[in-house]
């Protein structure tokens, strides 16, 4: 009996420290994994789209390969605004998207264009056939939609965000907004910052800089909408919109957009109306407090917000997410009303979080 004991006391021993000395040496590779797997945004599963929505094949102008996307076209006999979606960094044109059963609610022509896919390959991450893919989205939507050609909007969250600036900087087309939520505007940034968290998102970023070697600073500039030129006459109105503890629960950390909204303004020539440093260290640190008289998103405080004629930037009370009711409702104003200085309330139903899946009740 107490050899039994004794025999299972030592293979129970001996079990602890083999496990244990496996979670030691690969805990970082299966928390990153565990987070993908958690995150919707970066969900690469198959939605199974409504019957409505139609999968086109678009050629490309690039190279002439065929592009996937999920396409509805507008049913009443007026034109109506069109839905550009772009897919989050690891997501493709078969992505859930919470904007698709809400733009056919309203009976709104809807694309949501696959751009390359994932973002791990040199043809994707804002490569030059990623903006001449999702420019061909909007052309075969304006050309087998019943589209009004004065409400076309551009919009995204994440890796979506990211590719929204990409667009709203080297579309051909006229837009009249893009919305771009929680976004990458610095690879380089973006890819000390993944790898300190110990995220897959660092060495996607080497797979599109590199072929997954090293970071090659050069190109990944040639890819962070951070690092080029803003045209002298943007194509559209830009909004860009963040949670202040993205960085903190989130993968993208707030100065992304913070700096990108800089940028613009300084080379659109505001040099006096950039996000102050004092803001952006209060805003970093979480230190500034919630304001009530700077609009609500839904049920959110907000925090900051800056504008300057058609670009505009909103810190809210959130982190790594879409408010897609909300996003949809200032669609809606902007389509009815044109870009308006006060944020509307968002009807009841449901706000997103990007980097947990969850779904909550707006009221």
């Amino acid at each position: 009996m107490k050899k039994s004991l004794y025999l299972l006391f030592l293979f129970s021993t001996l079990t602890s420290f083999v496990l244990g000395t496996l979670m030691g040496q690969y805990y970082p590779q299966i928390r990153s994994r565990l987070r993908s797997t958690i995150n919707r945004w970066d969900n690469t599963e198959r939605m199974v789209w409504p019957d409505a929505f139609s999968e086109v094949r678009i050629p490309s102008s690039a190279d002439g390969t065929k592009q996937h996307a999920y396409f509805l076209k507008a049913v009443s006999g007026l034109p109506k605004p069109l839905v550009v979606s772009l897919h989050s960094w690891s997501g493709d044109y078969s992505q859930n998207d919470a904007l698709a059963n809400l733009a056919a609610g309203e009976g709104w022509n809807y694309i949501h264009p696959d751009f390359r896919g994932p973002n791990w390959i040199a043809d994707s991450c804002l490569s030059d056939r990623v903006i001449s893919d999702i420019d061909d989205a909007i052309q075969y939507a304006i050309d087998n939609g019943n589209v009004d050609l004065s409400n076309v909007f551009v919009v995204g969250a994440s890796g979506g965000g990211y590719a929204t600036l990409g667009a709203y900087l080297k579309t051909r087309h006229q837009v009249k907004a893009f919305l771009s939520w929680v976004p990458i505007s610095d690879l380089v940034a973006w890819y000390h910052q993944s790898k300190h968290r110990e995220s897959k998102y660092a060495q996607d970023i080497l797979k599109c800089t590199s072929g997954g070697t090293f970071l090659n600073e050069n190109e990944a500039k040639s890819r962070s909408p951070l690092f080029w030129d803003v045209p002298e006459r943007p194509k559209g109105r830009l909004e860009i919109y963040a949670g202040i503890n993205d960085g903190y629960t989130g993968s993208v950390p707030i100065s992304h957009s913070i700096l990108f909204f800089n940028h613009v303004a300084r080379q659109l020539g505001n040099q006096d109306d950039l996000v102050e440093q004092n803001d952006i260290i209060g805003l970093l640190t979480r230190g500034l407090d919630e304001r009530n008289d700077l609009g609500m998103l839904g049920t959110r405080n907000t925090y900051y917000r800056r504008e300057i004629d058609s670009l505009l930037l909103v810190i809210f009370q959130g982190s790594h997410e879409m408010l897609p009711e909300y996003c949809f409702e200032r669609i809606k104003m902007i389509a009815e009303q044109g870009a308006s200085l006060e944020l509307p309330k968002c009807k009841t139903g449901t706000v997103t979080n990007f980097e947990t899946g969850d779904v909550y009740l707006i009221k």
